[in-house]
């Protein structure tokens, strides 16, 4: 059984500078008719308990050291295909650190752990279906130690649940990541729906860290 730290609502209140903002308040749905292409979940998703699974991946509970890497935020919605926002959507996400590596027992990249980096995090959208992370940006990995060539490009993975839509398992993508272009992976998508998962940075205003806007659109259930 995962142990499982959730913040409450009050505390998403608290944090609504990081979780959304006003920027986000006023911005519209720019896809809610086209529902986030599906992806693989991967074989890396976290089983191991971890009581610390908050907003913030760069700083684990009780350590007094942050996460190594470039630190950025990743904001969003999670609506329907009608573009109506979900209230109290499971985010669940989790990624790979600074070294392209998972902290997952049967992750075989030798690349070394980082102790202080969270990597993995469950939030609940708020009122207006918005959700907000901390974290760094993950770095590419080769697929050399799985036997394959190639390599993987920075990505992060996002699990969303709600009672009314289906689960959709996908990953974000960092545009200008060179390495975008030879993912087999994102390969998969088409390639007229491949911009709704490469996310584009500017800066957030109240931090200074590079902000990322990812919006996940998810189908009804049933539908």
């Amino acid at each position: 059984m995962k142990k499982q730290k959730m913040l409450s609502r009050r505390d998403v209140a608290k944090h609504i500078g990081l979780t959304a903002g006003a920027a986000l308040v006023a911005t519209p749905f720019v896809h809610a008719a086209l529902p986030t292409p599906r992806q693989v979940e991967g074989p890396f998703h976290p089983i191991d308990e971890q009581t610390d699974t908050d907003l913030d991946l760069v700083m684990i509970e009780g350590h007094s050291e942050p996460a190594r890497g470039e630190q950025i935020l990743v904001r969003g919605r999670v609506c329907d295909t009608d573009g109506r926002p979900m209230k109290n959507a499971l985010v669940d996400v989790w990624q790979a650190n600074d070294n392209g590596r998972y902290a997952h027992p049967k992750d075989p990249n030798p690349a070394p752990l980082d102790p202080n980096f969270q990597g993995w995090g469950l939030v609940r959208t708020d009122a207006e279906g918005r959700y907000g992370i901390k974290t760094i940006k993950p770095a590419p990995y080769p697929l050399s130690f799985l036997g394959e060539g190639g390599w993987r490009c920075r990505h992060i993975h996002f699990k969303v649940s709600h009672s009314e839509l289906d689960t959709l398992i996908t990953q974000m993508y960092f545009e200008g990541d060179p390495l975008i272009e030879q993912d087999f992976e994102i390969a998969k998508v088409p390639e007229d729906r491949r911009h709704l998962l490469i996310a584009k940075a500017r800066t957030d205003e109240r931090t200074g860290l590079p902000l990322y806007r990812f919006d996940l659109v998810l189908d009804r259930a049933g539908a």
